[in-house]
């Protein structure tokens, strides 16, 4: 028996979870004491790595990359954080052996940065939802430099060229503002590993930039570096128009850690990012995310989804809560010139306050379920309010949609100016000379677009009196809590209780 012993305890441990993957391992280790198991239990856990995989909508794949994960010897567990898939993702990553979560919010890397908050082990890899064609074993030699001590941050290199956005925007750009970094193949690439005690102080970028940022994060941390080579691997290419907005949240996440590295003196390159964020809040950005979809959803902001309003949130935040009812209640004041006034009260407050603030508002009961079961339905999905697109953007990944259509207000340096933009969505299409704001415009110019496909079906739901010619202009129109009776004067218009109520498809009068 000591003899039997002795050899277990010279094994390597890499050897010995291969054998215990193999159902070996269990035998022997019953042959250990007490405190030899505790011993070598904590220092396999040392040497295993968290597999993170964000996902969303990968039915295809995502079994395929689980058991290629969990076949890797190193693996010491998988999670799947998922974006709120309407498909089969969940269902059969859980059947795979996956631990599955929901992402706190929409966005990959949020979905990563939530699957480094619960891993259980200190050596971390991510991994796509939709990889094909990987050699074996690249979840150990990804973790080969952390395990010897040599990094704590690795970035994948594989066979294939980089693509377009890669070598047209992130290399380049690499070379003028980070040249310490240039020499990374695939600097966009989703493969990486580090250490959790890293990743937890780095930022995490909620889209495109996250992997770009993740690595000028590590180095800029002081954070040792390394690359390895994975060989060849499959990967869904991304369509043209996805290419473009990567294009974008790449620069602007290059050009914001020149800045904060004292590397970025241009002040033009802050106007970019400002019209950046703006051409994601036009209609001509929200029919880029259409695809072959011929259903709408409309849904207003604020007491549908959310159960408070949101201007009222920020003026809380910002102490600015006499000065807005003062201006409510001020019968000189045209409904443009409200706006505007209104607007002025957030001069010099910083833009993450505007973010805390739709944060911080309370979801309706069952909306996001309501919601993926209306993408599920093929329902293309947005959020429509007549306040700002900084705050409804929050709410509209909040809730797993689609696209937000709200008014902009002015940025500079991340600080408000003050200055109110009217999205052109709300203005009529058929009289430009007509100023009147009206949410109802936004559904004219849906069914107006000259675009294919076109909408078949549009689906409204709101609350407040200025819903009421959009609810008018549906195919099917839902109101919650309605603020008057007016409402009622259109037969189509049904008043439901709660979100649950609309799905049974049995709305009461």
């Amino acid at each position: 028996m000591g003899i039997r012993i002795a050899r277990f305890l010279r094994l390597s441990h890499h050897y010995l979870l291969q054998l215990r993957q193999r159902s070996r391992l269990d035998h022997l280790f019953g042959l250990l004491s007490t405190p030899e198991k505790v011993a070598y239990s904590n220092t396999a856990q040392d040497v295993l790595a968290t597999v993170i995989i964000p996902a969303l909508n990968e039915e295809k794949a995502i079994a395929s990359v689980i058991q290629y994960a969990l076949s890797d010897p190193s693996t010491g567990e998988v999670v799947v954080v998922d974006d709120s898939s309407i498909d089969r993702t969940v269902e059969i990553a859980r059947a795979m052996g996956a631990t599955v979560m929901t992402s706190s919010m929409l966005g990959k890397g949020i979905s990563m940065r939530d699957g480094v908050a619960v891993a259980r082990h200190e050596f971390v890899v991510f991994l796509d939802g939709d990889l094909s064609g990987l050699q074996p074993n690249i979840i150990s030699d990804m973790i080969a430099p952390l395990r010897q001590d040599q990094a704590d941050f690795v970035k994948a290199k594989f066979g294939r060229g980089g693509g377009r956005v890669t070598e047209l925007t992130a290399k380049p750009m690499l070379k003028v503002f980070f040249p310490e970094l240039a020499h990374f193949s695939q600097p966009l690439g989703g493969i990486i590993s580090g250490r959790v005690s890293l990743f937890k102080n780095l930022s995490f970028e909620a889209g495109y930039g996250v992997d770009i940022g993740l690595l000028i994060g590590a180095f800029r941390k002081g954070a040792r570096l390394s690359e390895v080579d994975i060989g060849s691997l499959e990967h869904e290419s991304q369509p043209l128009t996805d290419l473009t907005s990567m294009a974008f949240e790449v620069s602007r996440v290059i050009h914001h850690y020149s800045r904060e590295a004292g590397r970025l003196h241009v002040e033009q390159i802050n106007e970019m990012y400002e019209n950046q964020r703006q051409a994601v809040a036009t209609f001509e950005y929200v029919l880029t995310r259409q695809k072959d979809r011929t259903k709408l959803l409309l849904l207003d902001m604020d007491k549908t989804l959310c159960e408070e309003r949101y201007i009222d949130a920020l003026a809380v935040l910002t102490n600015a809560e006499k000065e807005l009812e003062a201006l409510r209640l001020d019968p000189r004041l045209t409904e443009a010139e409200r706006s505007e006034r209104i607007a002025l009260l957030f001069k010099f407050i910083h833009r993450s306050q505007f973010e805390k603030a739709a944060m911080a508002l309370t979801l309706k009961p069952g909306v996001i379920e309501f919601v993926n079961q209306m993408r599920r339905d093929h329902f293309m999905v947005g959020v429509v309010s007549n306040h700002y697109f900084a705050g409804a953007e929050i709410i509209r990944k909040r809730i797993f949609a689609d696209f937000a259509l709200a008014h902009v207000l002015q940025f500079q340096n991340d600080i408000c100016t003050g200055q109110l933009l009217l999205n052109d969505a709300f203005l009529s299409e058929h009289d430009r000379s007509d100023h009147t704001v009206c949410k109802s415009h936004v559904l004219d110019q849906f069914r107006a677009k000259n675009s294919a496909p076109l909408f078949k079906e549009i689906w409204v739901v709101g609350d407040a009196q200025d819903d009421i010619k959009l609810l008018a202009l549906a195919n099917r129109a839902f109101v919650m809590s309605p603020e008057s009776d007016d409402f009622m004067r259109y037969p189509h218009i049904q008043q439901v209780t709660s979100y649950a109520e609309i799905l049974e498809g049995k709305p009461t009068a």
